[in-house]
């Protein structure tokens, strides 16, 4: 028997974390105060655009196989802000600088502005324990 390692599509996947990263950022910019919560939220946001960086680069060299170079360009150039974005955001989670931190969040939040969130979502809170998965890379 063999294992079913993930049934979920790049895009797919892609969707699901960008619309987290929004809830994420709407939370985070509600909150008067950086806390424990903040942490976690700052952090998903950062590994949350990890993951989508490599569905890009993972659906990229699928349309490179298939020699569909041009689409595979554009596509990358689409999503290209997204490791800077969480460079510099980890950079300021690790320096403590929620100043810093809160004008990436402000960039991010506008390239995600058309990611449309229901009040009615089914993500659920999977920011829950990012600080410490951050911490431990």
């Amino acid at each position: 028997m063999t294992t079913i390692k993930g049934s979920e599509s790049g895009a797919t996947a892609r969707n699901r974390m960008s619309k987290s990263i929004v809830l994420a950022i709407r939370l985070l910019m509600r909150q008067n105060a950086p806390d424990a919560s903040s942490r976690d939220l700052a952090a998903y946001v950062v590994l949350a655009l990890e993951k989508i960086s490599e569905s890009v680069e993972t659906s990229a060299a699928a349309w490179e196989k298939r020699d569909y170079w041009l689409k595979a360009d554009r596509f990358r150039q689409e999503w290209a802000w997204c490791e800077p974005g969480a460079d510099a955001l980890a950079k300021a989670l690790r320096a403590d600088d929620w100043m810093s931190a809160a004008r990436q969040l402000a960039v991010i939040g506008q390239r995600l502005s058309s990611v449309e969130v229901s009040e009615n979502n089914r993500l659920g809170e999977p920011w829950i324990g990012a600080w410490e998965t951050f911490q431990r890379r």
